[in-house]
């Protein structure tokens, strides 16, 4: 959502990091040229003044211009203006309150909302390990409470029985007293929801907030829907009172100037965002990591986290083992490649990376679709396991017959057992010691060496929040350490990407 946005002051802010000193007049043209950027990706005109005033205040004196680098302190000043403009900390969904804890969903039919609560209760259950009831009160919208229904038995998460001619209220308290007496913790109330604001659908919404008394008010708001979502939240507000704002679908096209409008206008927190089409994407909006997205600084913090959400450390401990001694197969190579998978993929792990963001041209060119991973797994899937264990076998007539059942070419197949020796040779030579995933960032953190287990990759995700979301001095290169990946992300060649201390394999040409 925030790839716009992200292009346009990162092109400026470099500009300002290349000259040597910097003059007030070459503040006030950068910030013109941000000011253009904000208002082009749908910053609210009063936001984006302020958000400018702040910064050329703090650019223009004395500890900037007296600064070894001024343009790399202008470029922080812009950052801390981000986080504090987003929010300054995360603020999660707060279930301090007496059980079972109600939290009222609101928004505008189409926003995702239903889908949302689905997925909060999800989250609710697997992270805080409370016993979640969910309530459809959209009586208008033919198969709402269906659809809930169908939504909890894919998460796990029980729906209040259907009870025909109940009003929302009726339904909400209904939901409350059923919670009492099943003992569950959280209890989430999914309203009804109008393609346009209109005076029913609030005063349905404050009815339903006076029988439930909810301790969280939660709006859904669609980020494609730009300065809309900001009207919307103020309105909500005034009629119902939020407590917090989900954004969903910002995995999208979207401009990404409604999350940075929504705190400065409403107050209210930004606590969730949805980040695609499956149950688990849904994460915490954290100002600090998305400011650093914007810049193109990447966000190292949340991938740890994936790493110790999605990883199997004894699994990978002993694939890193594997290698060591240089046994490491194709089908160990399979399972990284799953791994990978599961933590979003090529794009979901490079756009986390710091200095990709300048890569972008060089990354495009590449032809690093999503589809890469599926392929290279359907190569390894059509392979008997003795080539699976020895490569060495594959002769043309075999690969033949593998590009056939897995729809790909011989040049294709050529590329992974490529990228294969490479792995498995680097590591090899890597000699006694233990490089399992995130080991190097371990070592990095003073956790010690071999692969990390999910408690201390926990840690190593607080450290590095506390240091502030980036790379610790000193860390080894990334790409070698990456979650899952010892040695690289697979088929991307040879070459080194500025900023990440590191090579992969693959873009640009060996040396």
């Amino acid at each position: 959502m925030f790839d716009n946005l992200s292009d346009r002051l990162s092109g400026i802010l470099d500009t300002l990091t290349r000259r040597g000193a910097l003059r007030p007049e070459d503040v006030d043209a950068a910030m013109r040229e941000v000011r253009r950027a904000l208002l082009e990706a749908d910053v609210s005109l009063d936001v984006a003044r302020a958000f400018i005033e702040r910064v050329r205040q703090k650019a223009v004196g004395e500890t900037v211009i007296k600064s070894v680098t001024p343009g790399q302190m202008v470029v922080k000043i812009v950052h801390d203006e981000l986080v504090s403009t987003l929010g300054s900390d995360a603020d999660p969904i707060d279930l301090n309150a007496a059980p079972p804890v109600a939290i009222m969903m609101v928004g505008l039919q189409g926003s995702g909302k239903t889908t949302t609560t689905a997925k909060i209760a999800k989250r609710v259950t697997d992270l805080a390990k409370r016993k979640v009831l969910m309530a459809s009160l959209d009586t208008r919208r033919p198969a709402a409470m269906e659809q809930l229904a169908v939504l909890g038995r894919q998460v796990s998460v029980d729906t209040l029985p259907i009870v025909a001619g109940q009003t929302p209220p009726q339904i909400a308290k209904r939901a409350i007293e059923a919670a009492k007496l099943g003992g569950y913790d959280v209890v989430l109330l999914d309203t009804a929801g109008r393609i346009t604001l209109d005076e029913a659908m609030m005063a349905e919404a404050a009815e339903v907030k006076r029988a439930a008394d909810p301790h969280e008010v939660l709006l859904v708001a669609d980020a494609l829907t730009g300065q809309d979502a900001v009207n919307l939240a103020k309105a909500f507000d005034e009629r119902v009172g939020l407590t917090g704002i989900v954004m969903t679908r910002v995995d999208g096209d979207g401009r990404g100037g409604a999350a940075l409008s929504m705190r400065a206008v409403t107050g209210k927190p930004i606590k969730l965002i949805g980040t695609g089409e499956k149950m688990d994407a849904l994460e915490t909006f954290d100002p600090q990591r998305i400011a650093g997205r914007i810049l193109g600084m990447g966000d190292i913090v949340s991938l740890v986290e994936k790493a110790a959400a999605n990883i199997d450390a004894e699994k990978a401990a002993r694939t890193a083992e594997k290698m060591r001694k240089g046994t490491f197969d194709l089908s160990d190579l399979r399972e990284q490649l799953k791994q990978m998978q599961k933590m979003g993929g090529l794009g979901g792990l490079m756009g986390m990376m710091p200095g990709v963001a300048k890569m972008k041209n060089q990354l495009a060119a590449a032809n690093l679709d999503e589809s890469l991973l599926k392929r290279q797994c359907a190569i390894i899937d059509s392979m008997t396991p003795q080539e699976r264990r020895n490569p060495d076998i594959l002769k043309a007539s075999r690969k033949k017959r593998i590009a056939a059942g897995s729809g790909t070419t011989p040049e294709q197949i050529n590329k992974l057992l490529k990228m294969h020796r490479g792995m498995a040779d680097m590591m090899k030579a890597m000699g006694g010691a233990k490089r399992g995933p995130l080991a190097g960032l371990a070592n990095a953190l003073g956790l010690g060496g071999g692969m990390p287990s999910p408690e201390e990759m926990q840690k190593m995700a607080e450290k590095l929040q506390q240091q502030g979301g980036g790379l610790p001095p000193g860390m080894p290169g990334l790409p070698q350490n990456m979650p899952g990946m010892p040695g690289g992300l697979p088929g991307l060649g040879g070459g080194k990407l500025p900023g990440l201390g590191g090579s992969y394999h693959g873009i640009g040409k060996k040396k």
